[in-house]
């Protein structure tokens, strides 16, 4: 009798298991072409910056990308876990700069990158990307001695800018519209932006400010450096995923969207812009600006106008 009950119980639960399974797969076919891509390799390819301090950026001897947009991307990928079911899904993270990022999602080699790329209408055309996850304006990073407080005092000498952004062609657009015969020189990243700025090579670099700060507390002495002049050209970060996936990205937009809701968005910035990061211990001191707070209110994909 008891061998019975043990039979009809062991009988109930392979039942209930192979309708469980039966439904997954069922609700898997009807997942979208990232989600059947991540599923069918049981991984997702995850697109990172080695030197966009402090979003997304290789920090310590681990080799790991950490940062703000790093934290984010932590999120999605959990979410869809869930959303997938798949509990042993793999993070396979590839490295992108600021030439290749749009064309590895495009061709699919990157599923999902959250760093630091700007929301344009032009890039729209390209990628989709998710409700913004903060607000940055142009600047210059310059030293505290170099008599530069703005565009105007840049006539004739060497800037600095990231080859592939936004802010190179504003800032050679600029040069060209305000005859400031500039000698704009773009870097491959903003490591070796900064670089050349730290060695004389470039009397400023213009960059959007949340990144100049991150690499002023990359220096040797970041007491030295200063962050100047009249904001310029405004963007929204955002992650990219492919076009034409909304299925995709409706997963992505829900994960910021509870963040935002829940106010758990507030502890990662501050632990990234308002706490000592890695390398060097500095606390940025950047406190969440007025505009990100109205894209956290009400959250937003949009170009900045």
């Amino acid at each position: 009798m008891q061998k019975t009950v043990v039979s009809r119980s062991l009988c109930k639960a392979c039942a209930t298991v192979s309708l469980v399974l039966v439904g997954h797969l069922a609700s898997a076919s009807e997942f979208s072409a990232t989600l059947k891509k991540i599923t069918t390799n049981q991984q997702i390819s995850v697109g990172y910056r080695d030197a966009s301090v402090p979003f997304s950026y290789i920090g310590d001897q681990s080799g790991k990308p950490m940062g703000y947009s790093v934290d984010l991307t932590h999120r999605i990928v959990e979410r869809i876990r869930e959303h997938t079911g798949l509990t042993n899904l793999r993070v396979k993270y590839r490295l992108v700069t600021s030439q290749t990022r749009i064309p590895l999602v495009q061709n699919g080699t990157v599923d999902l990158e959250c760093g630091s790329t700007g929301v344009t209408a032009e890039r729209q055309k390209q990628v989709a990307f998710s409700y913004g996850f903060i607000y940055v304006k142009g600047q210059l990073l310059t030293a505290q001695d170099s008599g530069v407080n703005g565009f105007s005092d840049l006539k004739g000498k060497n800037v600095v800018t990231t080859a592939g952004t936004t802010n190179e062609r504003f800032l050679k657009r600029y040069n060209a519209e305000h005859q400031s015969n500039m000698f704009v020189i773009s870097a491959r990243d903003h490591g070796e932006a900064f670089k050349m700025l730290e060695t004389g090579r470039a009397v400023a670099f213009y960059m959007d400010d949340a990144l100049l700060y991150g690499e002023r507390a990359k220096a040797r002495d970041p007491h030295r450096w200063v962050v100047v002049g009249k904001e310029q050209s405004r963007e929204i970060y955002s992650c990219m995923v492919r076009k034409d996936d909304p299925q995709f990205l409706a997963v992505v937009n829900q994960t910021l969207g509870d963040l935002y809701r829940s106010g758990q968005i507030n502890g990662i910035y501050q632990r990234w812009f308002e706490q000592p990061i890695a390398p060097n211990g500095l606390n940025l001191e950047f406190p969440m600006t007025s505009e990100l707070k109205a894209i956290i209110a009400q959250p937003v994909s949009d170009p900045v106008e």
